[in-house]
């Protein structure tokens, strides 16, 4: 793993590489991040991730790299798009939204532009759809609801399973998985339910999670829901650990919460940046630059924007197709569908603090479901 001052310098080395000057004048690499809306947390790390990462860049070639809102609506991203193909000079590359419907959406229209798409939504479906232009540089929900239901089942030794997710195309690309991974791991979903993001009120579902017998909590929620769903289980005196998805990782979500109410609490997710030490140089810029703690989501958009920095005659997608690259988080190298990263950990709090230890590292979890 390269420390993060000599990615960064790398970077901009591949940038400015041996091209004629023609290459090396002003690109463009829009980012397209949901900064409203329901997933406005995720949005703003996503975002903050990207902009660190060009500023790295800043010895290099100049990129434009205009923040558009998406509004954590697929309607408002397809604009979005639109928004930024107007962009001079035109992008050949740029980064799409978290969320997965937004993403779905975008799909046929970096098709129409042969423009890659750089994402970092978890939705399995998006890198299932044939589409030559999509590079994801976070974990799909193939991988790290692998990770997240092993760890219940193998670490947690637990075998009946409340599930909630939420009802969007990350909750239930995780519903699916998760529903999998359990049957095959000899688990039994004994409740199982879905939520939308708009509500508040989830007393009623924890009281059915309690009254079904299940021994462990699986969630697939985005940041707010996930951050509800703890605390007031946490007040119902919900006795279950809880092993989340990727928004539970989050520094921004656990800041909405008391430490005691995290006590039990896990998360899979791509990297932990806050609680790595191997990150400590890049947390650091990050915390300096953001005034804010870094998540996987930043680290996959710092790592994203770097991979796709090199300039090259050839179009991006054929560039990022057949790198390996060697980011922060892990090495990316697409499987044939833009699926670049293949690893996860899980982190769990103690109940002390709203930094979580990195319980598990796994490995590619999703092609050896028998091994530790």
């Amino acid at each position: 793993m390269k420390s993060f001052g000599r990615l960064t310098a790398m970077a901009a080395v591949i940038a400015m590489g041996a091209l004629p000057a023609s290459a090396q004048e002003r690109a463009t690499l829009p980012i397209l991040v949901p900064i409203t809306g329901a997933l406005a947390l995720e949005g703003q790390s996503q975002r903050d991730g990207a902009l660190l990462a060009f500023e790295g860049l800043k010895q290099g070639p100049p990129f434009n790299h205009p923040v558009i809102d998406t509004g954590s609506n697929p309607q408002i991203a397809v604009q979005a798009f639109e928004r930024a193909m107007g962009e001079s000079p035109k992008p050949r590359a740029l980064m799409g939204p978290i969320d997965g419907n937004s993403m779905l959406a975008l799909l046929p229209l970096a098709a129409r532009e042969k423009v890659a798409l750089l994402a970092i939504s978890g939705t399995a479906r998006l890198t299932e759809l044939g589409s030559k232009e999509i590079f994801r540089f976070f974990p799909s929900d193939v991988v790290v609801k692998a990770a997240q239901a092993r760890y219940a089942v193998e670490e947690l030794k637990r075998t009946k399973v409340a599930l909630v997710y939420q009802n969007t195309a990350y909750g239930q690309s995780g519903n699916e998985q998760l529903g999998q991974w359990f049957e095959t791991l000899g688990a039994k979903i004994v409740y199982r339910n879905s939520v939308p993001v708009t509500t508040k009120e989830l007393s009623g579902v924890i009281a059915q999670v309690r009254d079904s017998g299940a021994d462990v909590v699986a969630l697939q929620l985005h940041s707010g829901s996930s951050a509800l769903f703890v605390q007031q289980a946490a007040r119902a005196g919900l006795d279950l650990p809880i092993v989340g998805g990727s928004a539970l990782h989050q520094p921004s979500t656990a800041a909405l919460l008391e430490p005691r109410e995290l006590k039990g609490v896990c998360a899979e997710t791509a990297s932990a940046p806050a609680a790595d030490p191997a990150m400590r140089e890049f947390a650091q810029a990050y915390r300096e630059r953001m005034k804010a703690e870094p998540d996987a989501f930043a680290l996959a958009a710092f790592d994203a924007v770097n991979a796709a920095a090199a300039r090259s005659p050839r179009p991006i997608s054929e560039t990022l197709a057949e790198m390996r690259y060697t980011g922060l988080a892990m090495t990316y190298q697409s499987d044939g569908k833009g699926n670049m990263a293949h690893d996860a950990i899980i982190v769990c709090y103690d109940g002390a603090s709203r930094t979580p230890r990195i319980a598990k590292r796994y490995s590619r979890p999703h092609e050896a479901p028998g091994r530790r």
